[in-house]
This record gives C-alpha cells, structure tokens and sequence, in this order.
C-alpha cells in the first residue's frame, strides 16, 4: 500500500469521527439524544445478528453498506424524518456531503464507496432494499425503547418505513412486532 493512500485513509478516518457527535432526533434509553454512529453501530449489529435467516444476501454487501449509508450526516448532520421538507433534496445533497468527506481516499476507494452508498439509495438490489428495512427498523425500535419527550409522535412510526421494511419477509415480520410496541406506546408516555 502506498503511503499517500494510507494517509488518505487516515485522515478519512479523523474526518468520519464527527459521527460520535453528529446527534440524531432519537433519544437512548437514559433519555440522552443518540449519536448517528451509535445508530450505525446497532443497525450493522441488526445485519449480523440476521445473517442466517437471509442466505440469499451477500452479507459483505449489506454490511458496507450499513456502515456508509449515514456517512454524509458527518458533515450536515442529521434530519429527522418528520422535520424533512419535500422541496429539498436531502439525498442529493447528503451525497454531497459524502464526496467531502471520501475526498481524501484514492480515487479507487472513494467510487467503491460512492457506488454502495448510490445503490442503498436507489434500494433496487436485495441488498440495498435490506439495508434500507433495517435502517428504518433500528430506527423504530430505538423509537420504542428510548426515553423520549412527551409528546413524542409514536403514531407517526406506525407509517415510517414500511414501503422498506415490507420488501423482505423477515423484515415483515419483524416490523410486526415493532409496531406491536410502537401501538402499546400510542397516546402513553413510555419509561416514566
């Protein structure tokens, strides 16, 4: 490897830290908001822990792209689903931000990464429309056990999502006993 790209890699790296920081709507269990690598963290830990019950989904894949989908929240932070406006394209300017943050990588890294992020988009492969279930499950289920404020809109999660979580049948299934919990929690005010 030369050094240069090792260099590029590494201040890549320093660069992808500010995830640690980049805070999302969620709220942990402890009441604090939680950070967009902690959201990456556990839906990865979602891919692996499902791996089995999908044989049919290349598992490297799906684990790239886990791990890259959010990247670009490093530099513009997050938008939460209820606060985003339909006139602005989020995606396109969180690829944007993306090349900013892949800048330093060699030009052969930086497309790898650009093609598995563009094809989470798009969700038309197995993988990506996996992935994509799963972000929206880890979501709903941090939803469900966070410490959230009163008039956190629980209803709204009901509807979140599905046109992804329902394109596998496992995320179907699982879906199912997440909005169980996300109906126990309509019109109450979990954790007090």
């Amino acid at each position: 490897m030369k050094q240069s790209d090792m260099l590029g890699m590494l201040d890549f790296l320093r660069q992808a830290e500010q995830l640690k920081d980049t805070l999302r709507s969620a709220h942990t269990s402890q009441g604090r908001k939680e950070s967009t690598a902690e959201h990456t963290w556990r839906l990865c830990l979602m891919a692996m822990l499902f791996e089995r019950e999908m044989p049919e989904i290349d598992h490297a894949k799906l684990m790239q792209m886990c791990v890259i989908h959010d990247l670009g929240e490093a530099i513009s932070g997050d938008i939460a689903a209820v606060d985003q406006d339909p006139r602005i394209d989020k995606s396109h300017q969180e690829r944007l931000d993306l090349q900013t943050l892949i800048a330093p990588l060699n030009q052969s890294m930086q497309q790898h990464i650009l093609a598995l992020w563009d094809e989470y988009e798009q969700a038309e492969t197995p993988e990506a429309k996996v992935a994509k279930g799963l972000d929206k499950l880890e979501t709903l289920i941090q939803h469900n056990q966070g410490l959230n404020p009163d008039d956190f809109d629980y209803e709204f999660n009901l509807h979140y999502g599905k046109k992804y979580t329902d394109q596998h049948p496992l995320l179907a299934a699982i879906r199912e006993i997440v909005d169980q919990d996300t109906a126990s929690r309509v019109g109450t005010k979990p954790n007090k």
